[in-house]
């Protein structure tokens, strides 16, 4: 008996090409908002086939989280003991390029994860900082190996959390100058200038929405926006559930009230900074230093607003965007004043390197919000943007 078509032409990779597809949609649409359908879709086949290959949702969502980091580990296990940092970082940045569309999702969504596979994630990732933390201390032996070992890795990562396009060896060369730089980075030697940076106080809660707000903002940092119910946002605020309609239509207007807070305490933080500097290079500083002090002080705000803004529905999502793209713009152009080699591209890039930096720094500084860690991690962003 012979096979018929489907059979004839089944890729013998199928499973790896459901994961690739997963890795994409998981990491554009969030977990939450991610369905099989879609991802079967993605691959060309029904759901009944993906079913096949893995149970259920979750555990797609697993393999794909230990996809990624598994060829890091694998990219560094074939690199020898007397490798170069350049060339350790070098092999990890082209593993990351290469899987780009897929690594977003270990930023926000990994979180997800039940407790044991979270354990999991985390000792994996621990071995890629060991290892990399160890040719730090070889080669730039000063204050905080793990730490400049993890906000270069940030550098690299941040390229998984955004869109821009530049040729591939050029993206390559840039992400390389940039995790270089910030491992080279004394984090302790930087002037107090972060600890100065004052900035828009988060509004004190003086009506029942305001309450309702301040209320849900840490419950979505901590579990996530999808598991967070209007029961468990009113009882924070000593309300019935249904008396939480009276002042927002549903839990969707909650976020977006969040989202709009961070984006407008974000901007007024660009504007001081701006009004307060001097030339192209302490202008770029005093940026740094006041995105710095907002992430820190506003963390759990800020995560919310970056996490979740991909779950919203499209005609709520697009002023955050806009106010995305105006911040981004801003970098944009004082690096570019900064450093007139660059292109616009080029600058966009680096603005998320200094991102990822700050995002990866401050879970290690377990957002400790202290002028020492703020002015750490400011001396590590200039770094990372080479200034």
């Amino acid at each position: 008996m012979t096979a018929g078509p489907a059979a004839a032409t089944r890729p013998h990779n199928r499973k790896q090409l459901i994961v690739e597809a997963a890795g994409q949609v998981f990491s554009e649409r969030g977990y939450h908002a991610a369905s099989m359908e879609e991802i079967a879709a993605g691959v060309g086949i029904s759901a009944a086939a993906l079913y096949r290959h893995f149970p259920n949702k979750y555990a797609l969502f697993a393999e794909c989280a230990n996809v990624m980091v598994d060829r890091l580990v694998a990219a560094l296990d074939e690199a020898p003991p007397e490798t170069s940092l350049a060339d350790l970082l070098a092999a990890l940045i082209r593993v990351t390029v290469a899987h780009r569309a897929s690594g977003g999702l270990y930023r926000w969504e990994a979180r997800y994860l039940d407790r044991d596979d979270r354990r999991l994630l985390r000792a994996k990732f621990a071995q890629v900082v060991d290892r990399v933390t160890e040719v730090v201390r070889r080669e730039h032996p000063m204050p905080g190996e793990r730490l400049r070992a993890v906000a270069a890795l940030g550098a690299i990562g941040s390229v998984t959390m955004h869109h821009t396009t530049i040729a591939q060896r050029r993206l390559e060369e840039l992400l390389l100058e940039s995790a270089m730089r910030v491992v080279a980075t004394d984090p302790s030697a930087t002037p107090g200038s972060a600890g100065l940076v004052e900035l828009p106080a988060q509004p004190v809660p003086r009506t029942r929405r305001a309450e309702i707000l301040a209320a849900a903002i840490p419950l979505f940092a901590r579990d996530g926006f999808a598991n967070v119910t209007n029961g468990q946002i009113a009882q924070a605020v000593g309300l019935a559930p249904s008396a939480i309609y009276r002042h927002y239509p549903g839990k969707v207007d909650i976020l977006v009230a969040a989202c709009l807070q961070a984006a407008g305490l974000l901007t007024q933080a660009v504007d001081r900074s701006l009004g307060q500097a001097g030339g192209p290079r302490e202008t770029v500083v005093a940026l740094t230093a006041a995105y710095v002090a907002y992430s820190f002080e506003h963390n759990a705000l800020n995560s919310v607003a970056e996490a979740e803004i991909r779950g919203l529905p499209a005609d709520l999502r697009r002023p955050l965007l806009v106010a995305q793209r105006e911040h981004i713009a801003v970098w944009e152009q004082q690096l570019r004043s900064a450093r007139p080699e660059l292109d616009p591209r080029q600058a966009r890039l680096l603005a998320h390197a200094g991102f990822g930096v700050v995002v990866e720094a401050g879970r290690a500084l377990r957002w400790q919000d202290t002028p020492g860690n703020r002015d750490a991690v400011t001396a590590l962003v200039t770094g990372a943007l080479t200034i």
